[in-house]
């Protein structure tokens, strides 16, 4: 992707950085037009001044030089020069002479001394390669060049109007990350907390203070945090009513099919039924149960999944091939990780057969990457078509080809999908370049155990 869209979507995917954009264009726009405003508003009375000073300047030098007496004219051009900043020279034909650019305030300063001092009146910005204000006069027949500093004439230079600018600016824009952080606090926080309940987490209350918008934001999303909350109460009393009311019944089934006086055939077939009733009702209490991370605890990821393999070796028709790094740690639940585990090698083993033989052959890897533990469990089968994957973690999918779960409600990687992401995980599935289907299990918050010497 070209650098410029990159920094286009940057600008876009967060909010903090759209406000500071716009407020910090806003307020280079307005420092830009306040500034081009107030130079143009400046420039006539400016020029004016400047023009009065150098008229006063010339006629007050020339009042001195007419009426002073000439043995006295030496000591005047020398206190001029030391205590006004005034240098008088002769002008002669021989100087060389740099005109002032025609930009600026020198047409109007111009303007407005010839209209005082006469037409003939010169300027110069140089004279014999000597830099500064230089205007002419004559006093009766005799040339005269009166010699200013430039800084008397030109007060603000454009070195210092960006100096005052580029600090002004800074300024603003240290204004424009604070206001940004106070608009987008509120929201972050908000982002922070549904986030939170997506993991099965409880956060604390958001604060019902500030804006109205915000209070009225914050108010709903508690309001909407404690209804969720009170669901999942409710539908854990709903599901122990499930299970004592529905389990009872089919334990006494299958205790009357096995002593009643039935044909082989139709009691392995009722008991198939009930059993599998059994098991479907054993998948909702599974699905609904909620992720508790209180429970969570230091584990051994990797003796938890060479313990699994072990055991599934133990499966009929089952060939299990282990690529697991040593010691790896994580946070989380035993008992729940080991049936996300056996409940993938138990789908492999059903839908994930090996071409032309009867055995299922199961690769169970796990390693580090970026401090999260990766577990991918892959079989040799034909796989799934690429788009019936998206479909698979959706509750109640049930694929009738290759991978057709004939048995169940359809359930089995849904609850794989809520119980690694109430660890804070992700699940992927994928196909592999040599046929079958892989699924990785992304776990954060893992490193290695370094057992003490």
């Amino acid at each position: 992707m070209p650098l410029a869209q990159n920094q286009l979507v940057w600008l876009k995917s967060g909010l903090f950085w759209r406000t500071f954009v716009l407020l910090a264009f806003l307020i280079a726009a307005s420092m830009a037009a306040w500034v081009a405003s107030f130079r143009m508003v400046e420039r006539t009375p400016r020029a004016n001044q400047i023009a009065a000073q150098v008229i006063s300047m010339v006629t007050i030098t020339r009042s001195a030089l007419t009426h002073s007496a000439p043995e006295s004219t030496r000591e005047l051009l020398f206190e001029l020069a030391s205590n006004e900043g005034i240098r008088i020279y002769p002008r002669e034909d021989t100087d060389i002479v740099k005109p002032p650019p025609d930009s600026g305030l020198m047409p109007v300063i111009q303007s407005s001394v010839r209209a005082r001092l006469g037409a003939e009146t010169e300027f110069a910005v140089s004279v014999n390669n000597i830099a500064g204000f230089w205007v002419s006069f004559k006093i009766e027949d005799d040339q005269y060049w009166l010699m200013l500093e430039r800084e008397r004439v030109e007060r603000t230079s454009g070195i210092q109007w960006l100096g005052w600018a580029t600090v002004t600016l800074l300024l603003s824009l240290v204004g424009a990350v604070f206001i940004s952080r106070l608009i987008n606090q509120p929201l972050a926080r908000l982002t922070a907390a549904a986030r939170a309940i997506a993991k099965g987490q409880h956060p604390e209350p958001l604060p019902e203070q500030g804006p109205t918008e915000i209070r009225e934001a914050n108010r709903s999303f508690n309001q909407m945090a404690e209804d969720l909350n009170q669901v999942e109460s409710d539908r854990a009393v709903i599901l122990a009513g499930i299970s004592h009311d529905l389990r009872t019944p089919i334990s006494r089934m299958l205790l009357e099919v096995e002593m009643a006086n039935l044909p082989t055939n139709a009691r392995e077939g009722m008991q198939s039924d009930l059993g599998q009733m059994d098991a479907i009702i054993g998948q909702f209490l599974t699905y609904a149960k909620p992720t508790d991370s209180t429970s969570f605890t230091t584990l051994d990821l990797s003796r938890l999944l060479n313990d699994t393999a072990y055991e599934a070796t133990r499966l009929p028709a089952v060939q299990v091939a282990t690529d697991i790094g040593a010691n790896i740690e994580i946070r989380g639940n035993a008992t729940d990780l080991k049936r996300v585990i056996n409940n993938l090698i138990e789908n492999a083993r059903r839908y994930g057969k090996t071409p032309k033989t009867a055995m299922t052959n199961i690769d169970i890897k796990c390693f580090l990457e970026a401090g999260k533990a990766v577990i991918e469990i892959a079989d040799h089968g034909i796989g799934v078509p690429e788009g019936d994957i998206e479909y698979l973690l959706r509750p109640f999918t049930r694929m009738d080809i290759a991978r057709g779960q004939a048995n169940g409600a359809g359930l089995g990687l849904a609850i794989v999908d809520r119980v690694v992401l109430g660890h804070g995980g992700k699940l992927r599935l994928f196909n592999r370049s040599g046929g079958g289907l892989v699924v990785q299990i992304t776990l954060p918050n893992a490193k290695v155990h370094r057992a003490a010497a």
